[in-house]
C-alpha cells in the first residue's frame, strides 16, 4: 500500500483550488491569540487599558531603566506591541510585525529580564524568548490563508521573511540599546 506524502512546499499547500487547511486554522489561533495579547500588553502601556499604568507611568518607568527620554521609549515599545501584535493577529505586513516584537523582547532581555537567569519565577527571560520565538516562527512559517497578507509575496513566509523580521528586530534593538 503507497501513503501519499503531504506536500510540503508552500506553493501546493496554498493551491488557488483548495481551501483553507487546518494548518491555516492553526496559524489562525496563534496568530490572534498571541497577536491580540501583545497588542494588549502594548495598550497597556500606551493607553492605561487594561490594568496598565498609561503611557506617562510607563515613561518613567523606562527612564528608571535607563531610556532617556522614557516616554518617548515608552511610546516606541508600546507601539512596537501594540502594532506588531495587531499587525501579527490580521496577518498584515507580518514580517515587520514580527520584527517590532523581536525588537522590543530584545531589549527585554537586555534591559530588564536578562540579569534574572531563564525562568519568569525569578523575572528571567522565559516570556521574552517565547514571544520573539513565536513571532520569528510565524514570519518563517508565514500567516497561512486566512491573512491579509496572502495576497502579498511575503504572505508564504520564509527563510528570508523570518531573516528579514530577525535582522530588522536585532538592528533596531541594538539602535535603541545603543543610545
Amino acid at each position: 500500500m503507497h501513503w501519499a506524502s503531504a506536500p510540503t512546499e508552500p506553493a501546493a499547500r496554498h493551491s488557488v483550488t483548495s481551501g483553507p487547511s487546518a494548518s491555516d486554522w492553526g496559524l489562525l489561533l496563534i496568530r490572534l491569540t498571541f497577536g491580540l495579547l501583545m497588542a494588549g500588553h502594548g495598550a497597556q502601556k500606551l493607553f492605561g487599558l487594561f490594568g496598565g499604568k498609561g503611557l506617562a507611568a510607563t515613561g518613567n518607568g523606562f527612564a528608571a531603566l535607563g531610556y532617556h527620554p522614557g516616554k518617548i521609549f515608552a511610546l516606541v515599545g508600546g507601539l512596537s506591541e501594540f502594532l506588531g501584535g495587531l499587525g501579527l493577529a490580521v496577518g498584515l505586513l507580518t514580517p515587520l510585525a514580527a520584527a517590532a516584537l523581536i525588537g522590543v523582547m530584545i531589549n527585554a532581555m537586555t534591559t530588564v529580564t536578562g540579569a534574572h537567569g531563564l525562568w519568569e519565577t525569578s523575572g528571567g527571560v522565559e516570556y521574552s524568548v517565547c514571544i520573539a520565538v513565536v513571532a520569528l516562527a510565524v514570519a518563517v512559517i508565514g500567516p497561512g490563508r486566512l491573512a491579509v497578507d496572502r495576497f502579498f509575496r511575503w504572505g508564504a513566509g520564509g527563510w528570508a521573511e523570518g531573516a528579514f523580521a530577525l535582522g530588522l528586530g536585532g538592528i533596531a534593538a541594538a539602535i535603541v540599546l545603543s543610545l
